[in-house]
């Protein structure tokens, strides 16, 4: 499941992206309004509300509970009514509507029925709402970023490889009163990323402040060429450590010039262009080695 944040007039609204489309924090949404814990639950008792998400889960929903949704759809408009998303979601097997437990917990909504929201409870919300949203979805769509996760699952697998050597070669020799083992491993990424980005991730951040408000790091926009090196580079760190370097002054000529070499020969074979070819190719089976 991914995640990334939209900042709509100051307001940081939390996204997250997973099997049936983009669901937006209608909690995030309204907080910072007045009564607006409780805004969600009374637009859930508009009788045109309901109508409107039970429109839409038919239309996204093969299975969704038509008789369940006419009996709340009958008791809905009554002074006594009240339901809440959850049981929204469990008593008409609803995939709109999310109640969403833990530390960015809250209410989500899939995108068509949290701009529906957004007009309910302030219509120029809305529009600054869906035009932060498509900047953001066009971020995301770039093709750098559309291969995401084929080259992070990547990095992340050699990542553990050095995380790991860190633990097991260098983490014994420290005192743990004068040092933490997570300040040990973003000592080593921070070499990595500098041998091959240029800068540490937070002088990224300094420098790309829109980027991070949107919830990307510099390795969500980095170049095929420089996730493949830092792959690379992250083997290479591991298994250094394992054959006894354990001082990170004496590795970083060896992985700046390592990586100096690699970048320097991705690019002479243009690696990205090749890559945007391939994606063109439709079906990896038809590729021929």
């Amino acid at each position: 499941m991914k995640k990334f944040v939209l900042n709509v007039l100051n307001k940081s609204i939390h996204v997250r992206r997973i099997e049936h489309g983009d669901y937006i924090c209608l909690t995030d949404m309204v907080r910072g309004l007045e009564n607006g814990p409780s805004l969600v639950e009374k637009w859930l008792r508009n009788k045109n509300t309901i109508e409107f998400l039970g429109l839409w889960e038919r239309l996204n929903n093969p299975g969704f509970d038509n008789s369940a949704f006419l009996d709340i759809f009958n008791a809905s408009g009554l002074n006594r009514f009240t339901i809440s998303a959850k049981q929204w979601s469990e008593k008409t097997k609803a995939i709109g509507l999310i109640a969403q437990a833990g530390r960015y917990g809250g209410t989500y909504a899939h995108k068509d029925i949290a701009f529906e929201f957004g007009s309910w409870v302030n219509p120029t919300f809305k529009l600054y709402l869906i035009k932060e949203y498509q900047n953001i979805s066009a971020i995301l769509s770039d093709k750098r970023i559309k291969a995401w996760d084929v080259r992070r699952i990547l990095s992340k697998a050699n990542y553990s490889l050095q995380t790991d050597a860190v633990k097991a070669h260098i983490i014994p020799k420290f005192s743990f009163r004068r040092l933490r083992e997570d300040w040990v491993y973003a000592t080593e990424a921070d070499v990595l990323n500098l041998v091959v980005f240029g800068y540490t991730a937070k002088q990224w951040e300094k420098n790309n402040p829109e980027l991070k408000k949107h919830g990307l790091n510099m390795r969500d926009a980095a170049t095929i060429s420089q996730l493949a090196v830092l792959s690379n580079m992250e083997a290479l760190n591991s298994e250094l450590i394992k054959q006894g370097l354990s001082d990170l002054e004496s590795r970083k000529p060896i992985l700046h010039k390592a990586a100096k070499e690699q970048l320097a020969k991705f690019s002479e074979m243009d690696i990205e262009n090749k890559f945007s070819k391939l994606e063109h190719l439709g079906n990896p089976k038809l590729l021929k080695e």
